[in-house]
């Protein structure tokens, strides 16, 4: 969740209903994990806690993206299985129904697939499906259109997704990496129940450029075989040059050619040095071995308690 204030309240409601149907088989947690909001999140996730055991928070020491806030719920879930959602409900607790059951058939990885997205602009499902088209010819394991985040994982599933500890992360390429059995449920994505999103385009074309070069090597072969490509063709235009500057002389006509070529050229150089960049930019992250990210508080009822427990025996000794 980040600035998710609006909609804590009605999420809670709604997963607690769901949670009163498999009160025979299943334990559940509200594991919540706050990645830097400013708003009045912690203070209703408190709330929620000290009324409801099952409800914990991991509250990150600041923003940290949702690729590594997902990360954080990982290494904090309990369960033999986590069902992932963002706190918006744009991912329908209904569907969870589905879920649990493909998992009790035995699925490790029951992942939803949008088959529509209420309330999102033509641009943006535009935008969705051309960068899909884009991922699945760079990547270099499957890429399933119209999946994000919203999935039942076992615990198979999650203990191998700790285990890469990578700081950048393109999680729904993880996925897919790992393995492991899967199975398809589709629902329909909702309006979000209030507020804004918190999305804009600038964070969908670095989700587009971090799921292309996180996952794959493609791009720096790209850049290989185009300089051979217009070395070549430099070559060819070079003997050309220099036969038709012997028979026929030197003309000075040619400057704008010249121009363009030039131009051309050091615009390829530029953009191919940009993406080895994008690659050299993610080792110098990585290489720092800093920890993906850092806990302000973990929230429980049980935590509460062991902190009162604590300040109670300090204040005896005093």
């Amino acid at each position: 969740m980040y600035n998710e204030a609006a909609n804590l309240n009605e999420l809670y409601t709604q997963l607690n209903a769901l949670s009163n149907q498999y009160t025979r088989n299943y334990e559940f947690e509200f594991l919540f994990v706050n990645d830097g909001s400013v708003d009045q999140s912690i203070e209703i996730i408190k709330t929620l806690s000290n009324s409801d055991s099952r409800v914990k928070c991991v509250d990150l020491s600041r923003n940290f993206g949702k690729e590594i806030a997902m990360l954080a719920g990982f290494d904090h879930a309990t369960g033999d299985a986590i069902i992932i959602m963002d706190a918006d409900l744009q991912h329908p607790p209904s569907t969870i129904p589905k879920m649990i059951t493909e998992w009790e058939k035995g699925y490790q990885d029951v992942y939803g697939k949008r088959v529509t997205r209420h309330g999102e602009s033509f641009f943006k499902k535009e935008f969705s499906k051309l960068y899909y088209k884009i991922l699945t010819h760079f990547s270099s394991v499957p890429v399933i259109p119209a999946v994000g985040d919203f999935r039942l994982l076992d615990r198979k599933c999650i203990d191998s997704i700790k285990r890469i500890r990578e700081t950048q992360r393109y999680t729904k390429g993880i996925y897919m990496w790992i393995g492991f059995k899967k199975k398809e449920v589709t629902f329909e994505a909702n309006e979000r129940f209030a507020g804004e999103t918190k999305w804009q385009f600038k964070s969908l074309v670095k989700l587009a450029i971090d799921g292309i070069i996180s996952d794959s090597v493609v791009p720096l072969k790209l850049s290989l075989y185009s300089g051979i490509i217009i070395a070549l063709f430099s070559f060819l235009y070079l003997i050309y040059t220099l036969i038709t500057t012997i028979l026929y002389g030197s003309t000075t006509p040619g400057f704008p050619t010249l121009t363009i070529l030039l131009l051309f050229l050091s615009g390829t150089q530029l953009f191919f040095i940009g993406i080895i960049g994008e690659y050299i930019g993610k080792i110098f992250i990585e290489v720092k071995r800093r920890p993906p990210y850092l806990v302000q508080e973990f929230i429980s009822k049980e935590e509460t308690h062991k902190h009162i427990a604590r300040n109670e025996e300090t204040n005896i000794e005093d």
